[in-house]
């Protein structure tokens, strides 16, 4: 897992940088673009493009032998470290698209140690495409001393997508295997999404990482204000065709994506809209943290509505060991890796803002058939690391020479899409067993866990003592059992004591429910005993 891990403090640098851009191939010369070594964009030949074309390219790259894309000029790029690609700055003056016909400029980013790999980006008008070609001009180097140093043939590793107008920054981002990523609608960056997942956390198989290779930039006729984004996937496994439309909203951004996808070779393992996250420490096991801040997160939890209509609330790990759940399904109606907590006073950074970085939630369209949402935690001892993936793993076998056809819905937004009728999971709260001031009565191989709900139709009912907690274990008995509203506000506190033996994993079950009603979504959580510092 060591590439997704260590990608993350790569992309925090980038979203204090000003990086590629360039401007409308419609407004320079038709030919081989502008003289070499001058300001503004340049342009390959013009040749046909539309989606079959791209389609038709992935299977036929599948029939070949993988080949990786070289990396140019490595003892260059070894040169290009976090703190000096700090320096390297796209001239916004360039940007594709930056003129009044079209809402959105785009600009590109440069390679650099972590980010090494070029991918071909084409401008796409009409049906015809033509190849942005690379060249330093297009970049200020500022005082990284590297300028005179570039060659003429690096290439980009990505792009992304400006706001306009008084909003600063980007919106929308692609760099980096198959990762792109939104700030959504609180203009913070947070998880990423991914073209797809191979392999992860698959005992002695190591996780491929398979790559974008080319990407299309389709003009929308009349300035219309999506992003349409064509891209071209390779790996070891298998290829891809992907066109993805992105939609600015103004709360939230969406992006629908289609996939279509060729096995060179077998994979045990394949991840279908795959996200990826970090979680290090809540208020659910802050203890483990070692940090000032009380919260630290990008996701809080996983939230999961099947397709017989539950809806499940799963918060997030940070195990000791990696760690993959599997909740099994038929035709999904949704998931996401959400960040329910919106209070600053939770997190109090005022530099990383993680009371607004972006929930995304997946909404399958058509049918998905049988599969299960798959959920990997990895063990992390800092922010830097993306140690979450959340994805869909199909029943059907993904043989050599399979071919998948799906189409999904990203939604990155600051509240989930498709809020549940029942009552929500706000807080998961542990703490030592028994009651408070009683500590002789403790019991030591005991935890208390406590469950915060609201909404719902919990949201107008007042205090009453005849709501019960349903709680199931894998593992150990459960005592203790008591629902009641906390005084003052609109939220009700579900609370029960665990008495297991031993450190394997507990699997729970919670829901509140009123004689034969369902007040809240069901709570999902696996307990790691001895993970969380209590001293009993």
């Amino acid at each position: 897992m060591s590439m997704d891990l260590t990608r993350r403090r790569f992309l925090q640098a980038l979203e204090a940088l000003g990086l590629v851009a360039a401007t409308s191939w419609l407004d320079v010369s038709h030919g081989e673009g502008t003289p070499d070594g001058g300001s503004g964009l340049q342009f390959g030949p013009p040749q046909p493009f539309d989606y079959q074309r791209l389609k038709a390219e992935a299977r036929a790259l599948a029939e070949k032998p993988y080949k990786p894309t070289p990396v140019p000029h490595p003892a260059l790029l070894d040169k290009i470290t976090y703190d000096v690609y700090q320096q390297i700055r796209f001239r916004d003056r360039d940007a594709l698209w930056r003129d009044a016909r079209h809402p959105f400029p785009v600009e590109f980013f440069h390679l650099g140690r972590y980010a090494r790999r070029p991918v071909r980006i084409h401008a796409v008008s009409r049906g015809v495409a033509r190849r942005i070609r690379y060249t330093p001009a297009l970049f200020d180097y500022g005082h990284s001393g590297l300028g005179a140093e570039a060659p003429p043939d690096l290439g980009f590793s990505g792009f992304r997508v400006m706001n306009v107008g008084k909003e600063k920054g980007d919106w929308l981002a692609f760099q980096g295997a198959s990762y792109f990523r939104s700030a959504g609608p609180l203009n913070q960056y947070g998880l990423s999404a991914r073209g797809i997942a191979v392999d992860t956390a698959v005992p002695e198989r190591k996780e491929q990482f398979p790559d974008f290779t080319a990407f299309w930039l389709e003009e929308q006729p009349g300035g219309d204000d999506t992003v349409t984004v064509y891209a071209l996937l390779d790996g070891i496994s298998l290829t891809g065709a992907y066109r993805i439309v992105c939609r600015k909203q103004p709360k939230a951004i969406v992006t629908d994506v289609h996939a279509d996808l060729f096995q060179r070779r077998g994979i045990d393992r394949l991840g279908l809209a795959p996200l990826t996250s970090m979680y290090w420490y809540s208020e659910t096991n802050e203890r483990t943290g070692k940090d000032w801040r009380p919260e630290i997160h990008d996701s809080d939890g996983l939230a999961m509505w099947t397709g017989k209509g539950e809806r499940i609330w799963r918060p997030l790990n940070n195990p000791p060991h990696v760690q993959t759940s599997s909740f099994l399904d038929h035709n999904p109606k949704g998931f996401g890796l959400l960040q329910r907590d919106r209070n600053f006073d939770h997190y109090l950074d005022d530099s990383a803002y993680y009371n607004r970085r972006p929930s995304v939630w997946v909404e399958p369209k058509g049918e998905w058939g049988s599969g299960a949402v798959m959920l990997v935690e990895i063990p992390t001892d800092g922010e830097t690391n993306d140690n979450i993936v959340a994805f869909w793993n199909p029943s059907r076998r993904a043989a050599s020479g399979a071919t998948w056809s799906l189409d999904y819905r990203l939604h990155w937004v600051a509240q989930e899409p498709f809020p549940p009728a029942v009552a929500r999971v706000v807080a998961t709260r542990l703490g030592q067993p028994g009651i408070p001031g009683q500590h002789s009565k403790r019991d030591p191989h005991g935890r208390k866990f406590v469950i915060e709900f609201t909404g719902g139709p919990l949201a107008t009912m007042k205090q009453r003592f005849d709501i019960d907690a349903v709680v199931s274990t894998s593992r150990g008995s459960v005592s203790e059992r008591h629902v009641l509203k906390i005084l003052g506000t609109d939220r009700w506190r579900a609370q029960f004591d665990l008495h297991v033996l031993g450190t394997d994993p507990v699997n729970l079950r919670c829901y509140l429910r009123l004689a034969d009603r369902t007040l809240s979504e069901t709570w999902l959580y696996q307990y790691l005993p001895g993970n969380y510092g209590f001293d009993c």
